[in-house]
Parts: C-alpha cells; structure tokens; sequence
C-alpha cells in the first residue's frame, strides 16, 4: 500500500516537495494540446521531455519544443542516436531549437533500433561529434539503469558513463543521469548511492512510474526491461497483480526524499515522471505533492 502524505515522518515533507517541484516530466506529442493545463499545475520552468518515436519526423518534434516553451515550460527534446536520418538535417534541428526555442538541455540515448537508420551508431558517437556543442546545448542527460540493462553489462555500462562524463567535460558541457524506472525504491537509492560512490560530481533525476492504470504499468515494464524487480518480488511470494495495482508511486517518492535528507550534499536533484501518455495526470499528482 502507499503511504498517505499524513503518515510522512515529520520534516520529509518539506524535502518531498523539494524533490517533486524540482522533478520533469514527460509529454507524447499527441498530448501538446494539455501543455497550457501542466502549466498551470507545474512549476515555471519545469522541465518537460519530448519523446523520441519511430517514424517522428524532426519536424514534429520541433513543434512540440515550440509548443512546450509557449505554454512556459522547459522543452527537452530526446536525441535518439540511431533514429537520426542525416547529420544536416539533425544539426539545423538543434540550432532552430537552440535559437528559436531556448532549448539548452537534451536527452542523449542510444534508441531501440535495431540498427542505426543514419550516421550514428550510438550516443556517444553523437557526442563525440561535437554537434550539440556546437549548435548551443548546454547540457545533456544520459541514461541509467537501477535494473540493469536487458543487453548491455553493467561493467559495459559504467565504462560507457565515464566516457560520456569525460567527453562532455572536454566539450563544456553538463551532464546528469536520468534513471528508466523501477517497481523497487530500494534498487532506486542503491543506484544513487553507488553513483554517488563512482561519479560523485554527477547528479540525477531518478525515473519514477506516474500515476497509471495497471495495465499500462504492466505494459511499459515489458516493453522497456523492467524485469528484474518484477521477479525479485515474484520470487519474494508478492505477486505482479498485487505489484501494478499499487498504481500511485508516493512510496517510491518518500523512499527516494529520505535517501536525499540523509546525504548533507546529495546527488539527486529530482524525479523523472514517466507518465505514459497521461502528462496531465501525472501533472496532478505532482501538484498534489508540493502543495502537501
């Protein structure tokens, strides 16, 4: 069961709603209509990702930066590596949206092509091309993984952050981690600690499961590796039907707000809400929170 605000132990409260307030979440380009309602609910400024999907045209995607920084929120642009077609194009797409649009930030990931579509094998080669530098991005979030990756090791992993944390130094460029979410908060705060152990100069917005109906839960835990967790609690006797119904991630929340007030310097800035087509929602939820 979630835990009600009420039962938060005295003085997490104050840091859970520092914690959400800080936080981003994502919005489909098929949701740009509910921007000025997130607004309304969000903190100014609050960080808002554009997802990259197969067959979206860059086009598409610059409308949603558009409509994002109109509605007064910050637009951050995923930058799938094996989804760009061509390096022209890709390169006057961040300058429009650098110039045009106030956008500063991007999320650098590989994608889930099976093969790159242009001239991008991965994220770091995007990286080293120097591009986002050079177009005006001033900073950049990479992935990480609290359950692992379904293909890539965990020593593969850590040597591939440190590459990024040493390329984007050279470039002048910031860089943070944001997290794939997670069914365990235990998993969420072991991973911040151990990053806070091997890179302690970088921060993190750990990814968090918005509000959703099961099913869908169910469904993207599939589609984006979540499994481990799901079978570490299955093999713990606590059932996937019990798991999904728990539909509201304030534990995962109060979890991670006491692993920050335990740390006088702590790296995690903030949460990721994954929302999963349902950003107004997960908006809701936010403001329920930093209201208390």
């Amino acid at each position: 069961m979630s835990s009600p605000a009420s039962a938060i132990e005295s003085g997490l409260q104050e840091r859970l709603a520092e914690l959400v307030a800080a936080s981003s979440l994502e919005l489909a380009p098929r949701e740009l209509h509910r921007a000025g309602d997130m607004a309304a609910l969000l903190p100014a400024d609050t960080c808002v990702y554009i997802p990259s999907l197969p067959g979206l045209p860059l086009a598409r995607t610059l409308e949603a930066v558009a409509a994002v920084r109109a509605a007064g929120l910050d637009p951050v642009p995923h930058v799938s590596a094996r989804r760009i077609l061509q390096r022209d194009e890709f390169k006057a797409f961040l300058k429009q949206a650098v110039e045009e649009h106030g956008v500063h930030r991007v999320l650098l990931i590989g994608g889930d092509e099976p093969r790159p579509k242009g001239p991008f094998e991965d994220s770091l080669a995007v990286l080293e091309s120097g591009l986002l530098a050079e177009c005006g991005v001033r900073e950049i979030g990479v992935s990480g993984y609290p359950e692992g990756h379904p293909r890539i090791s965990s020593q593969v992993l850590e040597q591939s952050l440190k590459k990024k944390i040493k390329m984007a130094s050279d470039q002048h460029l910031g860089l943070y981690v944001v997290t794939q979410f997670s069914f365990s908060p235990a998993r969420m705060v072991e991973f911040c600690a151990h990053l806070a152990r091997t890179a302690p100069e970088v921060s993190i917005y750990v990814g968090v499961a918005g509000p959703t109906d099961p099913a869908a839960l169910a469904r993207y835990a599939q589609r984006c590796g979540v499994n481990a967790s799901l079978s570490a609690l299955r093999n713990l006797g606590i059932g996937i039907a019990r798991l999904v119904t728990h539909t509201d991630p304030r534990e995962h929340v109060i979890a991670l707000a006491r692993y920050a007030r335990s740390r006088e310097q702590s790296n995690l800035v903030g949460m990721h809400l994954y929302s999963f087509g349902g950003a107004l929602r997960t908006a809701r939820w936010m403001r329920e929170l930093i209201s208390g």
